[in-house]
């Protein structure tokens, strides 16, 4: 079930499916109930005009057996005050649902009024108790009727029914009620019909909803499909270059598209540059490690020319480009500040101390992050500084206002070109290619400094300093 089920495509048609599927039996429900209920009271109309119709012949002084009850085929019954049964339709075999289950005439009851042999009303003066339990007029019909639902065999023949039940005043025969039934086979019979229409069609139309919404569903997701094909043919190549089509069209599945290109364009430039990285790294250790071999083995043949400040040089200028190395690489990692309050004003004024031509003016301001990772940032300014300084390099640490520290770290030197103020931000990238290998810089002591501020939450930026040289500016989040 879980493999039948796997697919997208799969389960949207089971859900529309489902879905249409609840909608129909409720629809059906509620049509079949509508239906049933205005049959009903089509039924019931049509008892209480044949009832009134009857009551009006009574109302009259139509005689009882005067009365024609047998025209419709349809059970009509007439009780007295005293539920004895008067009339009722011939061949009348059964019923029920009314105010008597009699099916043959009575005579009336003893000094109510009733019919001679011929069926007229009796002769009678004496109408007062009828007349003072009987909140009707003298030959008035009642306004109100009573519905019921029962059954009733006419003839051998048996049916149900919904019967209305109306009063008439009668002179000389007091309060006569007559029950009148219309029957409810035709109900029954469209109910039915509708229903098994119902029970047919559904299943038809269920199937129509599932076969098209799997068309349209794969329709719609054919581009999907293309993309995966596309990317899985990008993982077996190799190759980051390539591009997923992108459907014509204003959907989910273009914004999918453009949105894997996006990241496939951000993963090829992240492996082009990890690339560079690489080869840039084997560059710069190639250089340290042939100089220590070469010095290494002209000592292991000729102790006496032994470099040893050369060799001391070339293993600290290693260890430093291996620590570069090694926190790059954990910056890459997503390493972030450990989370410390550090006073920038203290850690300018120590980082800065012992250094020839430093000045430093700071206001005490404090930051969140990693100590040791902000003073390599510090470190690696005042030696940039340091070496395009012709006198002098200023600190200056101050607030601006409540929400930014601002670290401004200024030379005298001959400053940065503007078309380079991004590029020195880039690993293993030096100006003074010369000087740059002289001092030992590998070109990445910018790069690591702008990276710790970013992941600092702040910015490193270099414009011109008011002295004439480069005025190095890092802004970091008040903590």
């Amino acid at each position: 079930m879980r493999r039948l089920f796997g697919s997208v495509r799969a389960r949207a048609t089971l859900a529309a499916t489902l879905v249409v599927a609840v909608a129909l039996v409720a629809a059906g429900a509620a049509v079949l109930l509508s239906l049933r209920s205005n049959l009903i009271d089509q039924a019931g109309t049509q008892a209480e005009r044949a009832a009134r119709n009857v009551a009006a012949d009574l109302s009259g002084g139509t005689p009882y057996t005067g009365l024609e009850l047998d025209d419709d085929d349809e059970p009509v019954q007439v009780v007295d005050e005293h539920d004895t049964l008067v009339a009722a339709t011939e061949h009348l075999e059964r019923i029920s649902g009314t105010g008597t289950a009699e099916v043959k005439p009575q005579p009336p009851a003893a000094g109510t009024g009733g019919t001679g042999a011929s069926g007229d009303p009796e002769d009678s003066d004496d109408d007062s108790a009828g007349d003072e339990e009987s909140v009707l007029e003298p030959g008035e019909i009642a306004d109100g009727v009573g519905l019921t639902n029962g059954s009733a065999t006419i003839d051998g023949e048996s049916a149900d029914y919904r019967f209305a039940a109306v009063e008439v005043e009668v002179p000389g025969k007091g309060t006569l009620t007559v029950y009148a039934g219309a029957s409810l086979n035709p109900e029954q019979s469209a109910v039915g019909t509708a229903q098994t229409v119902m029970l047919v069609g559904f299943p038809l139309l269920l199937g129509v909803v599932g076969a098209v919404t799997w068309l349209v569903t794969r329709r719609a997701l054919r581009p999907v499909e293309g993309i995966r094909a596309e990317m899985a043919a990008i993982t077996a190549s190799e190759d980051l270059a390539r591009r997923v089509p992108v459907p014509d069209t204003h959907d989910e599945v273009a914004r999918l598209a453009r949105t894997t290109n996006e990241t496939l364009a951000a993963l090829e430039t992240s492996v082009e540059r990890q690339r560079r990285f690489v080869a840039d790294a084997s560059h710069e250790l190639r250089s340290p490690i042939a100089s220590l071999r070469t010095q290494l083995e002209v000592a292991a043949a000729h102790p006496e020319l032994l470099d040893l400040d050369g060799a001391v040089e070339d293993t600290v200028r290693l260890q430093h480009l291996a620590a570069d190395l090694l926190l790059l690489a954990r910056l890459d990692a997503g390493e972030r500040g450990a989370g410390a309050r550090v006073e920038l004003a203290a850690l300018a004024r120590e980082r800065a101390g012992g250094r020839a031509g430093v000045t430093v003016r700071a206001d005490a301001v404090e930051v969140t992050g990693s100590r040791g990772q902000l003073e390599r940032v510090l470190d690696n300014l005042l030696d940039n500084a340091g070496r395009h300084a012709r006198s002098a390099v200023v600190v200056t640490v101050r607030r601006d206002g409540d929400r930014d520290a601002v670290v401004e770290v200024g030379d005298d030197g001959d400053g940065v070109p503007a078309g380079d103020r991004e590029r020195i931000f880039e690993r293993f990238v030096r100006l003074d290619e010369a000087r740059a290998r002289d001092d030992g810089g590998a070109g990445l002591g910018l790069a690591i400094a702008r990276d710790v501020a970013t992941r600092h939450g702040g910015t490193l930026t270099v414009r011109d300093a008011p002295t004439g040289g480069a005025l190095f500016e890092l802004r970091l989040p008040i903590a």
